[in-house]
């Protein structure tokens, strides 16, 4: 069930709400778990079991690790079980096919179905024992409360990652009131204009582009093509992040953001701290400094330090920790090379920022505008990456967008794009910006303005009710991770 669909807007939410806000307090919970798994039930049916099958495996090992002195053994036990379950469903098709490929072998299988949300649930399961392991919270001793933070509907298929000990308080004790349900409608509409009406516009461009033969592709079309595909990723999972935090909000949780204007960045290091917030800071917390620190204290890294100094050293270990946790986000993404290559390939802008300490001495304006289009540039290249079936349609789609590899174009531009695509897509290019970002904050503002951004926001909705109703052009990107 889509957030942007007429199922959820006018019959699933409206009930849920309705019940939410009407029951007492010690049957809230009971609500939001019940919706949750309907939720996920109505699109995933067959795989409830496995999601109810997680929540018991990190119940239980939560509980053990609490008690029991062998800690890292039983931490390493419950997250083999949550890693199991994504890689059977996630990456069992890609290793048969690699390793039939590989040896020339005719290994017959049934092609596995990936569960919609796994990869986000999963993640936050892990957040939970992690965080029980290290003592940072109590183990959870009512199985129904950690259920319903694995399967919070708001954020169980599209994140973002919320970790347990960020939300802990909040499952205990949160409050409704009228200011925050207020604010979360007003999130909530934001990200489906976001969604609806840029991403989804965008997207129809972008298919058209992307789906032509490089060959019958030129310069300004390419341009094209990679700039829309770039503002839809962008509208359609922060679109999909402001409604996941607008629909905790009126239940009463208090997510933290997932993207921060990643437009305006000067490096790609920066930009992916302001790009998919929640995926980078779970990689942070529970790959990159763990592993950092265990290496820093390995015999090999002392060997290094003693035969190159402690600063080759430190560039040797600061490569093998991005390489590994780059590639492991990459294949995050999906069970493709595409995807590892994508992940490495940032993983290697940042760290050449790393090793030349990228932006930590005061520029020049000129060199601060070099600083932007250099990033949009390599994020965007990326996203070409991203998007392509194969490498060397990626590699030749590049060239023809810098005007090395140029076809014969089958169709005018006008095809592509019409003047309300135009419209819209200028409309997505000031919008990246932080030009409207505290537009639906009450704060300090007179009535009459507060008047003026309820109306407008009124206006968004129905002009995202009437796109919905009208379209079957309704994709969601990040649902395949």
């Amino acid at each position: 069930m889509l957030f942007s669909s007429t199922t959820f807007l006018f019959l699933f939410l409206p009930i849920v709400c309705a019940l939410y806000l009407l029951v007492r307090r010690e049957l809230k919970d009971y609500v939001l778990l019940l919706a949750s798994i309907f939720f996920y039930a109505w699109g995933e049916p067959r795989y409830v079991a496995v999601m109810l099958l997680t929540i018991i495996i990190n119940y239980v090992g939560a509980i053990l690790i609490s008690k029991y002195k062998y800690k890292k053994i039983l931490l390493l036990l419950t997250i083999l079980g949550d890693l199991s379950f994504l890689f059977y469903f996630k990456y069992f098709n890609f290793f048969v096919e690699n390793i039939n490929e590989l040896f020339g072998g005719h290994i017959d299988f049934i092609k596995v179905i990936m569960p919609i949300g796994i990869s986000f649930y999963t993640f936050q399961a892990i957040s939970y024992v992690v965080d029980v392991y290290r003592e940072e919270v109590e183990p959870q001793k009512n199985i129904y409360k950690l259920a319903l933070y694995i399967t919070l509907f708001p954020q169980l298929v599209a994140g973002p990652i919320v970790k347990y000990h960020d939300v802990a308080d909040q499952i205990e004790h949160r409050t409704v009131d009228f200011e925050k349900v207020t604010y979360g409608v007003k999130r909530f509409i934001v990200g489906l204009a976001k969604k609806v009406l840029i991403a989804n516009t965008l997207g129809a461009v972008a298919d058209k582009v992307f789906t032509q033969p490089i060959d019958q592709l030129d310069c300004v079309t390419t341009w094209l093509g990679a700039i829309c595909y770039t503002l839809q990723i962008y509208y359609d999972f922060s679109g999909y992040s402001d409604m996941a935090i607008g629909l905790g909000s009126i239940f009463g949780f208090k997510f933290l953001e997932n993207f921060n204007y990643p437009f305006i960045s000067k490096s790609i290091s920066e930009y992916w701290r302001r790009w998919h917030i929640s995926l980078g800071a779970f990689f942070r917390d529970y790959l990159f400094l763990p592993l950092s620190r265990a290496l820093a204290l390995s015999k090999t890294y002392g060997k290094l330090v003693k035969v190159l100094g402690r600063k080759k050293a430190n560039i040797i270990l600061t490569f093998f920790v991005l390489a590994i946790v780059w590639f492991a986000i990459g294949f995050w993404h999906g069970a493709t090379w595409i995807f590892m290559i994508f992940g490495l390939y940032n993983g290697f802008f940042i760290f050449i920022e790393t090793v030349t300490g990228w932006n930590k001495n005061k520029k020049s304006l000129i060199t601060t505008i070099a600083q932007h289009i250099y990033t949009i540039l390599v994020f965007m290249l990326g996203l070409v990456l991203f998007r392509s079936e194969t490498l060397s349609y990626a590699c030749d789609y590049a060239l023809t967008m810098f005007g090395f590899k140029c076809g014969t174009p089958m169709y005018h531009l006008i095809y592509y794009v019409d003047r309300i695509e135009i419209i819209v897509l200028i409309v997505g290019i000031l919008c990246s910006m932080p030009l409207f970002n505290r537009m639906i904050d009450d704060t300090g503002k007179s009535q009459w303005r507060i008047g003026f951004v309820n109306l407008w926001l009124m206006a968004l909705l129905v002009l995202s009710a009437a796109s919905i109703a009208a379209s079957t052009y309704n994709p969601f990107i990040y649902f395949r991770f």
